[in-house]
């Protein structure tokens, strides 16, 4: 079982920053793809940032230039910078990973409202 918990969520007014954090814990032999997405109320989960456990990313183009997405292979945890913050950001963000021999995992999510 591996758990993944988030933190750095909070409000924030537009411009403003935070820095959103996960930790996996568990019975892990190795972390492959680390990621974040969000959902805001009423619509889908949608995908924000991935990053390899080679370090190769993907951003979505929503967030690209404001949000970065880093991860801590030792310390089995992935960060989310987040810069320039809009209104339309606000959501629930969920860490994911996915697990070698294991599948993928989620975080019970960290809320992030910006207000305008």
């Amino acid at each position: 079982q591996v758990h993944l918990v988030e933190s750095g969520g909070g409000l924030v007014q537009t411009g403003g920053s935070l820095r959103l954090s996960c930790a996996a814990s568990g019975s892990i032999f190795s972390i492959n793809t680390m990621g974040w997405y969000r959902q805001a109320p009423g619509k889908q989960r949608e995908l924000v940032a991935t990053i390899t456990s080679g370090g190769i990313t993907n951003h979505a183009d929503s967030v690209k230039g404001r949000f970065t997405i880093s991860r801590d292979n030792a310390k089995n945890t992935v960060y989310l910078q987040m810069n320039s913050l809009k209104p339309e950001d606000t959501a629930v963000y969920y860490c994911m990973a996915i697990v070698a021999r294991q599948g993928g995992y989620w975080g019970q999510g960290t809320q992030v409202t910006v207000s305008s």
